[in-house]
């Protein structure tokens, strides 16, 4: 009897399933649920950059992903061996003393606050801020150190700080708060205790300053000085974590009947997006795994014999285990790369949607399949012209700040500009500049794990991008001087999520081998062109002087204000 093993990947817009043999890696069934509540932008005020998600959004994803696949692929309850779930993150949320997301309770449906706290939330800012001052000068252990020596207000601590003191009411209500690849484990699993619940090693160290050598969280004095709140919740969190090789537990019977499975299924402790997704194109030493999304998550790992006590500056952390077991995983990434993208096309989209989409002169037939067109070619059709356009025109120089920085050196009040834009300017030439822009902030990582002593010998790319735009990734392969290759499957997160499931399940002895075995084959592969390498140096240059600037003037700018 085949045996398979279920990967659930929680992404920014849906939520993806997959049904994985283990014996081969195939993927014998999928499924995609997209976020009703999200979609509707419920609960997000972009000028705020606020963006909260309904957990409901979630949970209902998660029964119909998974309830398809079973039906879809005829098998029988009993081969399903394991469930893994990644998530975005860092996405906490508060949770109750009973373990129920806060949001599911009476009064706190429609509260922001009790939602999900999604990646590229940025209200948290201040608070972030607050916690690197603090780290620096407090005269302790300095928190951030492993986590690149900047805390971010994507992050776990932040945006607990920010919620409880904007909203008495969930900070009073809230027991605990968990991140979502947490929670979503936790409402499967039949492990129930809180306290001792297996909280994500990946979560944990990459986002809340988790780290072995100071004994797990942040100390409750170090803590304290931000508020005490923070400190009395510490006893409700998590003293240990562990890697997603682990059983969190095995399905409860109320999910076990939801989904038609049984309570045989093993849940695997959860993880972040990227890292499985690492997991799923073959990660190895000196390989960058690139996933292109909305934003990016550029994802490695190291022996402990190169990375040793070193810390890699401006990074989202170094953190024992958070991909492969045994290995140090290390994070970075954009916080905008599709997205910067998606922006544009929303700003020559406006005349279209007010002028054209509103006029009495088109049928609704007619304005329904003319809008199917326009999604369909747009971007595609600026990405043909603009790859036309040769780099010794006047291209514009743009920064890929549309959404902050992430890394190197995060600062999320970083803001997006564009230089050089003439009477000659066309659509064409921003979106090749825009392109530039994302593949420069790509280098800009590339550079500083470089500077740091992390070798990088090739990049792996997965996601809708490096799939469906050759464009995107040749300048990508010339900007960074680099071979890229791209990763075949089309859910590359799902599928590592699966092969630590099979992990966990006993299929195989380690990550590793599991992975060998399970791991996507390659679709196609980029390489530098020489003579355009060399004509982008001065282009990166361009990007770099711009960004200096911009940032100067951001620090200026804040200066004045406070003062």
């Amino acid at each position: 009897m085949n045996k398979y093993v279920i990967g659930l990947d929680f992404g920014t817009d849906s939520v993806r399933a997959v049904l994985i043999s283990t014996s081969d890696g195939t993927e014998s069934a999928s499924e995609v649920f997209c976020y009703p509540r999200w979609k509707a932008q419920k609960f997000c005020i972009a000028t705020k950059n606020q963006f909260r998600q309904h957990p409901l959004d979630h949970i209902e994803g998660l029964q119909t992903t998974i309830v398809s696949v079973i039906q879809k692929s005829k098998i029988s309850a009993e081969q399903v061996l394991g469930i893994c779930i990644d998530t975005t993150g860092s996405s906490p949320m508060a949770i109750t003393e009973n373990g129920e997301a806060l949001a599911l309770t009476k009064g706190f449906e429609e509260n922001p606050n009790a939602m999900i706290i999604l990646w590229k939330d940025h209200t948290a800012v201040k608070e972030a801020n607050e916690i690197n001052d603090l780290a620096r000068n407090w005269g302790g252990e300095n928190f951030t150190k492993y986590e690149g020596g900047i805390y971010s207000s994507e992050w776990f601590w932040a945006k607990i700080l920010h919620v409880i003191r904007e909203d008495e009411v969930v900070k009073n209500a809230a027991f605990t708060w968990m991140e979502n690849c947490d929670y979503m484990t936790y409402l499967l699993a039949d492990q129930k205790d809180l306290t001792a619940f297996k909280r994500s090693r990946c979560a944990a160290g990459h986002k809340a300053m988790w780290h072995k050598s100071w004994g797990g969280l942040p100390s409750k004095s170090f803590l304290s000085k931000l508020d005490s709140y923070l400190a009395e919740l510490k006893d409700n969190l998590y003293v240990d974590t562990f890697t997603s090789d682990q059983i969190a537990g095995y399905l409860n019977a109320q999910w076990a009947q939801k989904l038609g499975l049984t309570t045989n299924t093993v849940i695997a402790v959860g993880t972040f997006d990227a890292h499985a997704g690492a997991i799923g194109a073959k990660v190895d030493k000196n390989s960058l795994v690139r996933v292109m999304g909305t934003s990016t998550c550029d994802i490695m790992v190291s022996p402990y014999s190169v990375i040793g006590n070193n810390t890699v500056k401006g990074i989202c952390g170094q953190v024992d285990g958070s991909v492969i077991p045994g290995m140090i995983g290390l994070e970075a990434g954009q916080s905008a790369f599709g997205d910067v993208l998606a922006w544009f096309k929303t700003v020559l989209s406006w005349p279209i949607d007010n002028l054209v989409m509103k006029s009495d002169i088109l049928t609704a037939t007619q304005k329904e399949e003319l809008q199917q067109e326009i999604d369909k070619n747009f971007i595609q059709t600026l990405a043909q012209h603009a790859e036309r356009i040769s780099l010794s025109d006047a291209i514009p120089v743009a920064l890929d700040w549309v959404n902050g920085r992430r890394t190197p050196d995060t600062n999320q009040e970083l803001k997006s500009a564009f230089t050089g834009i003439s009477l000659g300017t066309k659509a064409p030439h921003l979106f090749k500049a825009l392109v530039n822009a994302i593949c420069f902030g790509s280098k800009m990582i590339v550079n500083r794990f470089e500077e740091e002593g992390v070798q990088i010998h090739n990049v792996i790319g997965i996601g809708g991008v490096a799939r469906k735009s050759p464009f995107i990734m040749q300048t990508l392969a010339n900007v960074l001087n680099k071979p890229i290759k791209v990763v075949k499957s089309n859910q590359t997160p799902a599928l590592g999520a699966a092969i630590y499931a099979a992990t966990a399940a006993g299929v195989y002895d380690t990550v590793i081998n599991a992975s060998k075995v399970m791991g996507s084959d390659f679709e196609a592969e980029y390489f530098p062109q020489t003579d355009t390498v060399t004509e982008l140096k001065q282009h990166i240059e361009a990007y770099k002087k711009l960004g200096f600037f911009v940032e100067q003037l951001t620090k200026k700018i804040s200066k004045d204000v406070i003062v």
